[in-house]
């Protein structure tokens, strides 16, 4: 909070979520906060300017705390109600900045915000032959910046397979063609 408030380190948040669940209002959530830095997501650039930031209280490498993902739950069910935003607008800074930034990191339970509809999963009933070129076509259209196959790869499994190792495979092409098809840019609006 020290950080967040201190001029010298031109950092802030909407909002702190701490360990034992107390969250923190930092800056109104229609101001603008200095949270994201540089990057973009589907195509927008400043994203401080377009995005409501929320830090959480951890140290990259242990898990989140109970009472944080708790407050979290209750805070995002907040902002995306009041702001009328899907699940899909609900992204990390690894996600709008990959190969710079690395938060929330490959300990957040993204999947379990997924499950209660506060942000969005893969659907992957069958897989699809590894080719990086449509990789990156398909995470770029779901939103990700075009950053290459190598640094799009890892940002995607921090959010979506946090444990895998090794090289883009069947399962990360599928997952990304399901994410940019239900999900993507250019979308049918008239769809689910």
């Amino acid at each position: 909070m020290d950080r967040l408030c201190d001029p010298q380190y031109e950092v802030s948040a909407h909002y702190l979520i701490a360990e034992d669940g107390a969250c923190y209002e930092m800056v109104d959530p229609k101001m603008r906060a200095w949270h994201a830095g540089v990057g973009s997501w589907r195509g927008l650039d400043d994203i401080n300017s377009r995005s409501i930031g929320i830090e959480l209280a951890n140290d990259g490498s242990s898990p989140f705390a109970a009472l944080l993902m708790t407050a979290l739950e209750g805070l995002l069910r907040q902002i995306l109600e009041q702001f009328d935003l899907p699940p899909k607008a609900v992204i990390g800074h690894s996600d709008m900045a990959p190969g710079r930034k690395c938060d929330p990191g490959r300990r957040f339970d993204w999947r379990r915000l997924a499950l209660q509809g506060l942000a969005v999963w893969p659907n992957v009933t069958a897989t699809t032959p590894t080719d990086a070129d449509r990789f990156c076509e398909s995470l770029v259209n779901f939103g990700y910046p075009d950053l290459g196959a190598d640094v799009l790869l890892d940002a995607f499994r921090q959010r979506f397979r946090p444990h895998e190792t090794g090289p883009l495979d069947d399962w990360d092409m599928a997952a990304a063609a399901d994410l940019s098809a239900r999900f993507g840019v250019d979308r049918d609006p008239n769809t689910a």
